[in-house]
């Protein structure tokens, strides 16, 4: 069996500029001008040749005229931010794998953005990368069609998926929620909150575990949800907060969606002598090197970040390989009792 890593169109059965022609009616120096802008070629010309590039996932080769037995030597890394300390350990995991295989990995940061994502994926997809890992499921359906097309190996990770042919390294967010909502109320919390910032797909999922669980408790207050757009911090972890403890004295219980927001919640319990737990248990979410020596022990979701890389870059080479390889790889998550509940 031919090893994956060719870089050339046939080998990946990606789509061919000569496909984009046929589909688009027109010879294939008109479908390359039509691409490229070329001045000369007509309006309509262009936007039919646009449109067949489209549906068939094509996406232009700067290297089409390297020999056609080249090799790719690359992998690309896809995250949502690289400012997120939780993804620098996944990271340098992914580094320690693949530097042995004398694989160079290409890192993308697409800031939250699906649109962004979709510019990187279309810009790294010519340089015909061996593998991709990704960040969750959460994408355009443009950049789906692209990865698709392209049959580039792909690796998801942070989440699980059960779906015929989509590998995926990670765990359940919905589990890690439901397990903060039932450790609150084993403490005899009855009027819980969920404080959460960003809110991207997986931090979502956090709050629905969390809801199901006080819903099946009888004890779920829709407005104990606090959800806010901007990234988590320390500064906002303190202003969320302030704000949900004036508006609801009586919660007793919360569960923030990062260990970030709960730092600076503690400060501010803290500043408004506030006992904790004794007046307000928490819960954090990454198990964040601070938060085992805050003032109190905060008590966290500890999630395998380390584990996911390694395991998502190991899943890839697999897959590279031709050996077998388990789809879907549950790495689990620990709640992490300290003192904050």
């Amino acid at each position: 069996m031919k090893s994956p890593t060719h870089s050339n169109s046939r080998t990946l059965g990606m789509p061919t500029l000569a496909q984009v022609a046929e589909r688009a009616g027109v010879s294939t120096i008109t479908a390359s001008r039509a691409l490229r802008g070329v001045a000369t070629v007509g309006a309509d010309l262009v936007e039919r040749v646009r449109k067949a590039a489209d549906e068939l996932g094509y996406v232009a080769n700067p290297a089409a005229r390297m020999l056609a037995s080249a090799r790719s030597t690359s992998v690309v890394v896809l995250v949502p931010s690289l400012s997120n300390q939780l993804f620098v350990e996944p990271l340098e995991a992914i580094h320690e794998v693949m530097r042995p295989r004398g694989i160079e990995v290409l890192i993308g940061d697409y800031h939250y953005c699906r649109d962004e994502e979709e510019r990187l994926v279309r810009n790294y997809l010519p340089h015909r990368p061996m593998g991709m890992l990704l960040t969750g499921f959460d994408r355009t359906e443009a950049t789906r069609h692209l990865l698709s097309s392209s049959r580039i190996p792909c690796v998801h990770m942070m989440e699980l998926s059960d779906a015929p042919g989509i590998a995926s390294v990670g765990f359940s967010q919905q589990a890690a929620g439901e397990a903060a909502a039932k450790h609150l109320l084993q403490q005899g919390r009855k009027r819980l909150a969920y404080v959460a910032a960003q809110l991207d797909p997986r931090v979502m999922q956090r709050g629905e575990g969390f809801r199901r669980a006080l819903q099946a408790a009888g004890v779920y207050d829709p407005a104990l949800e606090l959800l806010h757009p901007l990234p988590s911090s320390i500064g906002l972890g303190c202003q969320l907060f302030r704000e949900l403890m004036q508006r609801h004295p009586d919660v007793d219980g919360i569960f923030f969606c990062n260990d970030d927001l709960a730092q600076g919640a503690l400060f501010e319990a803290q500043r408004c002598e506030m006992a904790v737990p004794g007046r307000v248990a928490m819960v954090g979410f990454n198990d964040l090197p601070a938060s085992a020596h805050a003032v109190p022990r905060l008590s966290s979701i500890h999630t395998p970040r380390t584990e996911v890389g390694r395991e998502a870059a190991n899943l890839l080479l697999k897959m590279l390989d031709g050996r077998p390889a388990t789809p879907s790889i549950d790495l689990g998550f620990e709640l992490r009792v300290r003192e904050s509940s």
